[in-house]
């Protein structure tokens, strides 16, 4: 990553990351003697065996801690105050999107994480708060099928070009992504998106509503699109357009102004195990752990230090891979959590218009 791109990002960021030395990380505070076990919701599937690997067992091997995964909701925030506005502490820790984050920030549902600044001296801004530690970063991009073809769209008002670039094309049926992507083919800058202008997005929204096929609703279906060939070019999560090339699907992502987030652990205030599930945080800050997850999930590292501990030939679908990064911008989480209502409930009237 570039100067340049690191003060974009950093004033993009949330929080200014310490400056201090990083060496072999001491786990911090240690858990009290008696915590034998931490309960760990994440989103079960992929997560669960790359966790596994990066976080759970090593961390076990090495504390004598052991880790109880359990999967959680989708959207897992309602869960969430659940078990601190009744004490009944089913999670000590749980995976979260910065949206999440905000919605439990202001109801004051999390705990700090105090974590030691020298943890952090290499991870991306925007994925250390004072109660919430990122851990993988996912992003919308796009994607296109190369054997359909030679030379596909490489950004947003190549996708809108539908003269130059002829084909299937999908996108998803969602004002979340979908706004910044009709901004950006609409000649907006990535870092001068928001807020957004969101009659500019819907009035070039309506240049591309007639050319697209399919309004995709989950990832698993955005899958099956690339794979099955039923489209030629759409917009996805980049692990769900990954899982399809790992299939044998010829197809190629696009990186190129894609909108990147950040997911990691936060704490349910008030929980009884607090200082070991601080202790497993600081674990998963490490950048050596965080190297072992990208074999099984095509999500990036937060800690770039990670680097270091994976291949050259992994890194390439890694978000937050210099290269990948390069091109990308953080989504405005702030503005999302103000406005998704308003936007959801327009968005789904003009589909029907």
């Amino acid at each position: 990553m570039t100067k340049t791109d690191r003060s974009r990002l950093s004033r993009r960021s949330m929080l200014a990351i310490g400056t201090a030395a990083l060496a072999t990380p001491m786990l911090g505070r240690r858990a009290n003697a008696q915590t034998t076990s931490l309960t760990v919701a994440d989103p079960g599937g992929p997560f669960n065996a790359g966790f596994s690997k990066a976080f759970y067992e090593p961390f076990t091997a090495e504390t004598g801690i052991e880790i109880v995964p359990v999967a959680r909701d989708a959207e897992p925030t309602a869960q969430f105050k659940s078990i601190v506005e009744t004490g009944s502490y089913i999670w000590d820790v749980c995976t979260l999107t910065l949206s999440a984050r905000l919605i439990l920030e202001k109801e004051d549902l999390l705990d700090d994480i105090q974590l030691d600044p020298a943890l952090a001296e290499n991870m991306m801004p925007g994925s250390v708060h004072s109660n919430f530690l990122g851990t993988d970063v996912y992003a919308t991009i796009s994607a296109f099928n190369t054997q359909n073809m030679e030379n596909g769209p490489s950004s947003w008002a190549d996708f809108w070009d539908t003269d130059a670039f002829p084909g299937r094309r999908a996108l998803r049926r969602n004002p979340i992504d979908t706004l910044e992507q009709a901004l950006m083919a609409d000649g907006v800058a990535p870092e001068d998106l928001y807020p957004l202008d969101v009659d500019r997005a819907f009035a070039k929204l309506d240049e591309i509503k007639d050319h697209i096929d399919v309004w995709w609703t989950g990832g698993a279906q955005s899958t099956q699109l690339l794979q099955s060939g039923e489209v030629d070019m759409l917009a996805g999560w980049n692990a769900r357009l990954q899982s399809a090339i790992d299939t044998g699907t010829p197809a190629e992502l696009v990186w190129n102004q894609g909108l990147y987030s950040i997911e990691g652990w936060g704490l349910p205030k008030g929980g009884p195990n607090v200082d070991a599930a601080r202790q497993f945080l600081a674990f998963c800050a490490r950048p050596e752990q965080q190297a072992l997850f990208t074999d099984d999930l095509s999500y990036g590292p937060t800690n770039l230090s990670a680097y270091e501990h994976i291949s050259e030939e992994r890194a390439k679908v890694l978000t937050t891979a210099p290269a990948n990064l390069e091109g990308m911008v953080l989504a405005d989480e702030s503005w999302w959590e103000a406005n998704r209502a308003e936007m959801t409930e327009r968005f789904n009237l003009w589909l029907l218009m």
